[in-house]
């Protein structure tokens, strides 16, 4: 990182074709990312946000060959990853579907640290230190929405306008599974099965991704 915006490796990946390797180096920022990330770190304070400070992943660099992808990271504080140029932050975010192939949107809840009052598509977050991001998808998924996917795969990885890197992961429920949503969410929803269709509410950003993943993925 830095990486220009848009998609660095395109997959899908099955879940067992997807390593990192942790460095063993930990991320120095500048003074003033230091002090921009105490700033966010305060105001979510301010508006009783119980979000808290701590240690997640970077990106330092990828290889993406012969059906595999592997990740290079290294530890860097997780309040980096708010600010204006997150410094190569590595996020997760995985889509969910039903066995009808609609899609689980939750509109986040007004105190949470990104996309508040927002709505969302599936599960996503930070990459803890020392976790591998593949494995994550599956965790964020069960954190926030209480269930566990039929099956999962990784879609892509991305590099944001921001200057944050994403591991896109795909889900998909078996017939009759149910979800609860976390406190992070206030709302949810499942959205249809063509992305077209999808309400006022939904970001431009999500129906490009989703008609993505739609139109390059197997079934």
């Amino acid at each position: 990182m830095p990486y220009p915006p848009g998609i660095l490796a395109r997959g899908p990946w099955p879940l067992d074709r997807v390593s990192s390797h942790w460095s063993g180096t930990t991320y120095e920022p500048s003074p003033e990312h230091s002090a921009a990330a105490d700033r966010v770190i305060q105001e979510l304070r301010d508006r009783g946000s119980p979000a808290h400070d701590g240690v997640a992943a970077r990106l330092v660099g990828f290889t993406a060959e012969d059906g595999d992808l592997r990740l290079e990271l290294e530890e860097m504080r997780w309040a980096l990853r708010l600010i204006g140029d997150s410094v190569g932050a590595l996020s997760v975010l995985c889509v969910v579907r039903d066995h009808e192939g609609r899609w689980l949107a939750g509109r986040r809840a007004p105190w949470v640290a990104s996309w508040a009052g927002v709505w969302a598509l599936g599960a996503g977050g930070a990459v803890d230190a020392g976790e591998r991001p593949e494995l994550a998808l599956g965790r964020e998924l069960q954190e926030e929405w209480s269930v566990e996917p039929e099956r999962i795969q990784v879609e892509a990885l991305l590099a944001t306008p921001g200057n944050m890197a994403m591991l896109i992961g795909q889900a998909w429920l078996a017939p009759g599974a149910q979800v609860t949503r976390d406190p992070e969410h206030d709302a949810h929803a499942w959205w249809p099965a063509d992305p077209e269709s999808w309400p006022e509410e939904a970001h431009p950003q999500l129906r490009r991704m989703a008609t993505l993943l739609v139109t390059e993925s197997p079934a």
